[in-house]
């Protein structure tokens, strides 16, 4: 499996549903959370799921995942493009296999992209780390645009 940008994400980021500023100017707030598998997800999938979730029990995990520190929208090379700052799980014991980001912000849980990491990823009583890409026009973790 591959990583999904979700339709509905598409076309609600075209109807304004999706805010990324981050200038308080009423930005959304984003979160991440990790699955054991991401076969539930496909580009059809609209909002957050519990399915496959990591469990909480003895893992130091939060259910529904961490909050995302969202870097900005910003524009070169006549790409658009906003990332996210890497996210820390601290102290947890868990295995997943991919995540969902998802805004938590007026409502619905809608999904923007779920991340496949390519096989089981493991951390025993230790820290998880998602570690985006560079923010810049040819690796941000999203990016519009014609170049």
């Amino acid at each position: 499996m591959a990583n999904i940008v979700p339709d509905s994400f598409k076309t609600n980021l075209l109807k304004g549903v999706f805010n990324f500023d981050t200038s308080g100017n009423g930005g959304n707030a984003f979160k991440c959370a990790l699955y054991t598998s991401i076969s539930g997800y496909s580009t059809s999938s609209t909002v957050f799921s519990t399915s496959n979730q990591v469990g909480s029990v003895g893992t130091n995990y939060t259910a529904g995942g961490n909050a995302l520190t969202n870097n900005g929208v910003s524009i070169a090379s006549n790409i658009a493009f906003i990332d996210f700052a890497d996210l820390t799980f601290s102290s947890v014991t868990l295995t997943a296999a991919g995540a969902a980001i998802y805004k938590t912000t007026g409502g619905g849980n809608e999904l923007v992209l779920v991340l496949d990491f390519g096989g089981n990823k493991t951390a025993t009583n230790g820290d998880f780390i998602i570690q985006f890409p560079t923010n810049d026009s040819s690796n941000a973790i999203i990016r519009i645009g014609d170049a």
